[in-house]
């Protein structure tokens, strides 16, 4: 019994499962798997005109990356470097080096007052934006005006406890956060399911916000009522951050990276919606819900070591953060291509046995090209996270170009040729791109590390 346990333990750590990572892939396993039966009950329960408006509400919502602008990774980040000299002591306080808590309560204050200023931007402008977008709809016979301001204003209160959630991450609470995360996914594919079958239509997106945002008021004041007080509560008397000078050097290049993946992965479904009407709209939806877990599941091995990334850069051991690297990017990777193989062989099946459920989706040729796509996204997230663990983002311009040229291509192809055109040239310009990534992390690695000896 003792060497079954231990080579499991030596096992689970080859394959870098900690509890974090463990509750990161039960969460992404619970979408994975939630998200076709989510698809079930929405392709029988909702006409293909309010499937339609469904799958377009996220896309217009993800908007809201004007008003955080990057904020939220760029705090994980300098937390992480200030948390490499604190701990979380007995009493649930924190402890540690007084000049490094310092700077995470001046953090502190920078994100609420940013976050406090996003939501009242986002409950405004995306209430406003979106009932012109979708007023130019010709469907007439679906009540989306109420359903959508709603969601919008439960957005903006969403969006401003996505800092907290960010400067946890950032002080390695990642376990407890990935925890957290996995219940509200259930909570969430439960309520909307329960909405669905009820005949909530378009409320159900309200519904499943309103009940994680619950939860995860409970789960605060529950976990870490103390440790927000003690970083609340205190005055600064040490060395303080100032979001101009220190932060915003790095978060202008997180915000530009994020601009620009907004506008390569957030018009698909508005364009087709413009273009060829809420019922394409809604097959491409349903299938990037499908993109979207499997991204999900390939990145829960990246996301939980954030943290420890940059602390590893902070201490400068960069032999620790090389090893973690390789293995992340294989584990990733491989999972995520095993990810896309089962779904395309599913679609497929649908298809060849003409199943009504295939009508919902894309036919399996865009649906192959959108996986490959995802294949390449998670083969360079280990990479992006590497880099910005320095506090640097070397790869905005890279990011900007590619921004540009799938908004352009989408447009262009997508107005003609529908969602295999967007699918196509998406992955025409992933395949030109990739390369220029490998090549820039691999001279920024080297360039980094020769300037200072690692600890």
């Amino acid at each position: 019994m003792a060497e079954l346990s231990h080579l499991l333990q030596t096992f689970q750590q080859r394959i870098e499962i900690d509890s974090a990572v463990l509750y990161a892939i039960l969460a992404r396993g619970w979408s994975f798997a939630a998200g076709p039966v989510t698809a079930l009950f929405i392709a029988s329960r909702f006409s293909p005109e309010i499937q339609g408006f469904y799958y377009t509400f996220g896309p217009i919502l993800a908007l809201q990356t004007f008003a955080e602008l990057g904020i939220g990774l760029a705090i994980t980040q300098f937390a992480s470097h200030e948390w490499s000299k604190l701990k979380i002591g007995e009493n649930g306080k924190i402890e540690g080096n007084s000049n490094s808590l310092s700077r995470l309560v001046c953090l502190v204050w920078i994100s609420l007052k940013w976050y406090t200023v996003a939501a009242i931007i986002i409950i405004i402008g995306l209430s406003t934006g979106g009932y012109l977008f979708f007023s130019q709809s010709q469907t007439s016979d679906v009540q989306w005006q109420l359903p959508w301001i709603s969601l919008c204003v439960l957005s903006g209160i969403n969006l401003f406890s996505i800092g907290i959630w960010s400067l946890l991450e950032g002080c390695n609470q990642v376990s407890n956060v990935y925890f957290y995360r996995l219940f509200q996914g259930i909570l969430g594919s439960a309520a909307a399911w329960i909405a669905i079958l009820l005949g909530a239509d378009l409320w159900t997106a309200s519904i499943v916000t309103a009940s994680g945002l619950i939860y995860g008021g409970f789960f605060l004041f529950k976990h870490y009522r103390k440790f927000l007080n003690s970083l609340l509560l205190k005055t600064t008397v040490g060395p303080r951050l100032f979001w101009r000078r220190d932060l915003l050097p790095f978060q202008w290049r997180i915000m530009v990276s994020w601009i620009s993946g907004y506008f390569a992965f957030s018009l698909f479904t508005p364009i087709l919606f413009h273009y060829h009407g809420p019922v394409v709209a809604g097959q491409m939806g349903m299938t990037w819900s499908l993109y979207n877990a499997l991204t999900s599941l390939g990145s829960a091995w990246i996301m939980p070591k954030v943290p420890l990334f940059g602390m590893m850069a902070a201490q400068k051991k960069y032999a620790e953060m090389d090893r973690l690297f390789w293995r992340l990017m294989v584990i990733a990777t491989g999972v995520t291509i095993l990810g896309a193989l089962f779904i395309w062989l599913a679609v497929l099946y649908l298809n060849h046995y003409g199943f009504a459920l295939a009508q919902r989706m894309l036919s399996p040729l865009p649906t192959a090209l959108f996986l490959t796509i995802a294949v390449f996204n998670t083969a360079s997230l280990p990479m992006s996270t590497y880099l910005r663990a320095h506090k640097k983002h070397p790869l905005v311009y890279t990011s900007v170009l590619f921004g540009c040229l799938v908004a352009l291509s989408n447009w262009f192809l997508g107005k003609r040729y529908a969602a295999v055109g967007m699918a196509a040239g998406c992955a025409f310009i992933y395949t030109m791109i990739f390369p220029i990534t490998v090549v820039i992390w691999k001279h920024c690695r080297s360039r980094w590390h020769s300037i200072s000896k690692p600890i």
